[in-house]
Parts: structure tokens; C-alpha cells; sequence
């Protein structure tokens, strides 16, 4: 969970995000180091999911900016009658951007129709079009990685909510991301399931991953975040280390803690 160095893995300045008249993000500022798990809390509403998509561009920002390891989502200066302007990336571009980023939803999303082990080839072979035998090598290791051998031949209907989880995350980890970002990954599952993916995810935190994670799993973020972030109504309220779980400094936060431990 230290980081080895200072690098900033992504940079939000005040990033807006508005649905026609819903303003759901409102000048969020916030910073994650290289190598270091970040959580985000916060009451359903407000913006947590959001501030991930916008991360890995599956919504556009209304205003603000994010970069990714130095480098500016989305957008790209250009020089137009000698003024330096920002033009929309093309959609390579973007998909270029996306690379270093792996994300893992509350729904699994897996193709019903094939195994666990295609499932997770499926995107080498397609996006990054690696032979099937290298795409299966690493299907394999990640599928290892997050304690499924033996499931390899199983379709998603035969296996346990948990393990479908699994199959998520190790399909997100054969993309090799720099960054991971987690969408509530437990929320769906059934409470005796909840554990194995979290240990997942904290074995991918010692190992050094960088991590954003919104989730309720407050014993979680109080074990394994570097930082932990509570948003309300599209701000971030309170910021800091994993003891302000312990020592809220808002009245707000201490509510939040208040209603969900």
C-alpha cells in the first residue's frame, strides 16, 4: 500500500458534471499517488459513481478537468490561429487514454456464452489483438491471480456471484492497467460472498495497484485505503488518511458513519 514514489496517478480539478438541469458533480478536487488505494464514501447520490465513469470517459465532463499520469482525459491542445485551444479527442484517441485504466462494476457484465477463460481472453485477442495462446497465457495467470483454478471451463451460470466478481476483475487485470477502479464491486453479491472479492482486491493493493474504490465496505477502507474520500451532494466533504474513519472531522461524515456502522 506505500507508495515508492510521489507520482500523481490521476489529478480531478474541479470537475463538474451536469444531466441537463441535475448537477451531480460540483467542483470536485481531489489527488491519487501512484501505487496508493483510494476509497470513496458516501450516501447513494452523491456523485461517487459518476467521478469514476468520468475517469475512464464513459461520461463527459461539464467542466474541470482529469489527467491521468500527467496527461489531460479527453481533450488535446492544438494551436488554431495562433491561440492554443482544446479539441476533442477522437475516439482512438480515447481508446488509447483508456488503456492504462481497468474498471470492475457492481453488475458483471460477462458474456454468457462463454467460459470464464474466454471471457477473459476476449478483450486481449479483440483490443490488443494478441494471439489466442498469449491471450490465454495471461487469461490463465490472471484467473489464478484471483483464486480460480479449476473454474477455467465454467460459464457464468455455474458459477457463484463471487466468483463471476472474480472473473470481472481478473478480465479487467489481462488489459495489464496501471490504474484499477472498482464501481461498488460488492453490492451485488450475496453478504457470505463479499469477502472473497475483497480479499482480491486486497491482495492487488499489496501488491502495489493503484486503486480507486467506491464501495460501503467500511471495515475495508479502514484496512487497506491510503486515502479515504467522503462525497456528499457532488462535493468532497472530508479528505485524509484511513483514520478519519475513526476521527470525522464534519458533522456530516460522523452522520454517514453514524447510519452505516
Amino acid at each position: 500500500m506505500t507508495q515508492e514514489n510521489n507520482q500523481i496517478a490521476v489529478k480531478a480539478v474541479e470537475v463538474h458534471k451536469a444531466f441537463g438541469n441535475l448537477h451531480v458533480l460540483k467542483g470536485v478536487n481531489l489527488e491519487v499517488e501512484s501505487g496508493s488505494v483510494t476509497v470513496i464514501l458516501g450516501p447513494s447520490g452523491s456523485g461517487k459513481s459518476t467521478f469514476l465513469r468520468l475517469i475512464n470517459q464513459l461520461e463527459t465532463l461539464t467542466g474541470g478537468s482529469i489527467y491521468i499520469q500527467g496527461e489531460l482525459i479527453g481533450f488535446k491542445h492544438v494551436q488554431k490561429n495562433g491561440e492554443d485551444m482544446l479539441q476533442t479527442l477522437s475516439d482512438k484517441e480515447v481508446a488509447r487514454q483508456r488503456e492504462k485504466l481497468g474498471m470492475v462494476f457492481q453488475r458483471f457484465n460477462l458474456f454468457p456464452h462463454m467460459t470464464a477463460l474466454e471471457n477473459v481472453m476476449e478483450s486481449p485477442v479483440h483490443v490488443l489483438h494478441m494471439s489466442k495462446s498469449e491471450a490465454k497465457e495471461i487469461a490463465t495467470r490472471e484467473l489464478e491471480r484471483v483464486g480460480l483454478q479449476g473454474r477455467f471451463d465454467h460459464y457464468p451460470n455455474q458459477l457463484s456471484g463471487g466468483q463471476q466478481q472474480r472473473v470481472a476483475i481478473a478480465r479487467a487485470l489481462a488489459m495489464k492497467p496501471e490504474i484499477m477502479l472498482f464501481d461498488e464491486p460488492t453490492s451485488a453479491l450475496d453478504p457470505e460472498l463479499v469477502g472473497e472479492v475483497l480479499n482480491v482486491m486486497r491482495t492487488l493493493a499489496k501488491a502495489g495497484m493503484t486503486m480507486i474504490v467506491v464501495t460501503h465496505e467500511i471495515g475495508f477502507a479502514r484496512e487497506v485505503a491510503d486515502q479515504v474520500v467522503f462525497m456528499d451532494k457532488g462535493v468532497v466533504v472530508e479528505k485524509g488518511g484511513a483514520d478519519i474513519i475513526d476521527h470525522p472531522q464534519t458533522e456530516r461524515f460522523q452522520e454517514f458513519l453514524n447510519n452505516v456502522l
